[in-house]
């Protein structure tokens, strides 16, 4: 199967909560993206992997991607191991995207920032035929972007995601156990910054939109200058 776009995510919900509107747009232009998660989620405060599992049920229903992998890696513990940097970039062969999409490496959050430094080095590997293995064809993606997370960056460019972004809001509802609380003692805020998650990402989206002059807006990152006139860009 070849895709367009792939997009690496530490987490269940990571992917639609980033660039949840990006692959939006891709689903309406017919374009062909996969996603592959990292873990399962399964040490999250809140819900549980059975939980994370129907929920990735429901997003799936609404962005319609044609391929949905997951490396089973432990959450909470993902690393840059030679054997989840080889399965990641036996997955990149696999699927030959045009583009990769994975979280920024500077990170507060260990997972993402180790799925930032995994798909970077994937990428790498994923054009040596020497390290494919048997049947592979050694592809590198054309561009890796990365997406922002708890650290504030200058983006490269910014999306406009304006006329998706309700449905981007009821997409990432979809994974109701990460936005209730559970217990008395859990107002539903994020752990990290005391903030509603669907308002941090709105308030993301609103910041960003405006730079580029649009209502709402999702950031990413490329690690060096662009070529004028890319057709990747369009």
């Amino acid at each position: 199967m070849k895709l367009d776009v792939l997009v690496v995510a530490a987490h269940p919900d990571d992917a639609e909560i980033s660039v949840g509107g990006i692959l939006l747009n891709l689903r309406d232009a017919g374009r062909a993206f996969g996603i592959v998660d990292l873990t399962r989620g399964e040490m999250g405060t809140r819900g549980s992997a059975d939980d994370r599992a129907r929920e990735v049920a429901a997003a799936n229903a609404i962005l319609r991607p044609a391929a949905r992998e997951n490396l089973g890696l432990p959450d909470g513990r993902v690393e840059v191991t030679l054997e989840a940097r080889e399965r990641l970039a036996g997955l990149i062969r696999r699927f030959q995207p045009e583009v990769l999409l994975a979280h920024h490496a500077d990170d507060l959050h260990p997972d993402h920032a180790a799925c930032g430094r995994l798909a970077r080095e994937a990428w790498y590997l994923s054009g040596l035929q020497r390290l494919a293995g048997p049947g592979e064809t050694a592809r590198r993606p054309r561009r890796l972007y990365h997406f922002l997370g708890h650290v504030p960056t200058e983006p490269t460019f910014v999306v406009d995601v304006g006329r998706v972004f309700e449905e981007k809001r009821r997409l990432v509802q979809c994974y109701a156990s990460q936005l209730r609380p559970d217990g008395a003692a859990d107002t539903g805020q994020h752990f990290l910054f005391g903030a509603d998650v669907l308002q941090r990402m709105e308030t993301r989206a609103r910041f960003f939109g405006e730079r580029i002059g649009a209502r709402h807006g999702e950031p990413l990152v490329h690690v060096g200058p662009l070529p004028c006139m890319d057709p990747l860009l369009a």
